[in-house]
């Protein structure tokens, strides 16, 4: 059974288009008008994603993603972010936030259902059974968890699976169109300043362990353990 999507956007024909395709795509799909009424249907609905608009009244769509993303419940759960503001800084901000992906109206409602499928595919994979251990780092797989130093660290499904794929290939440089390819699984061109920012957001989480992740400069990143 394909999981539940939330939309949450104030403009009626915003969301009736995005609803309409996700439907068509096979989704179960519930609606939220501002901040207080998708707070209330993350509640009741428990959805697989959030399809997220930044202009929304009250409370915007960063400082609602702020809360999703800071609340232990809702803190896996994978967020696109919809906005008219095309400013590199509004993207950097969103991302920065928590946010998985990020699509400028207008959009292709084709886009956005791909981008959807690709961000479940990913948060839904990964789950081996493995246990890797290190000094300071414990990550277990199967419970998604990751400790640093004893203390739990909460990762996105994206950074999670953003440092597994490093782990996995430690002491090798993953380029930043590999970790695309691999982590968003995008097969054309995307920004690679969406792999820098996803980076520098996981190594602020893991703290004294974000040293086992070295940058190759122009290249892009390894893991390299002790």
């Amino acid at each position: 059974m394909n999981p539940t999507i939330l939309v949450v956007d104030d403009e009626p024909d915003a969301v009736e288009l995005v609803a309409y395709n996700l439907k068509q795509a096979g989704y179960n799909v519930v609606t939220a008008k501002d901040g207080a009424e998708a707070l209330e249907k993350v509640r009741s609905e428990q959805p697989g994603l959030i399809v997220l608009d930044v202009m929304l009244p009250e409370m915007d769509g960063f400082a609602l993603c702020r809360v999703f993303k800071n609340a232990p419940v809702t803190a896996g759960i994978p967020i696109i972010m919809l906005t008219a503001k095309a400013a590199e800084i509004d993207r950097v901000l969103g991302l920065e936030l928590g946010a998985d992906d990020y699509l400028t109206k207008p959009f292709s409602p084709r886009e956005l259902v791909l981008r959807v499928k690709k961000l479940l595919q990913r948060t839904a994979g990964g789950n081996t059974g493995e246990q890797y251990r290190f000094s300071k780092l414990v990550i277990d797989v199967l419970r998604h968890m990751v400790t640093v130093d004893r203390q739990k660290v909460d990762l996105t499904a994206t950074e999670f699976k953003l440092l597994i794929y490093l782990i996995e290939a430690r002491g090798i440089v993953r380029t930043r169109e590999q970790l695309l390819k691999k982590v968003w699984n995008y097969e054309k061109y995307v920004d690679t300043r969406t792999v820098d920012t996803h980076m520098r957001r996981l190594r602020d989480k893991l703290g004294v362990a974000a040293e086992y992740i070295q940058t190759t400069r122009g290249v892009g990143y390894r893991f390299v353990a002790e």
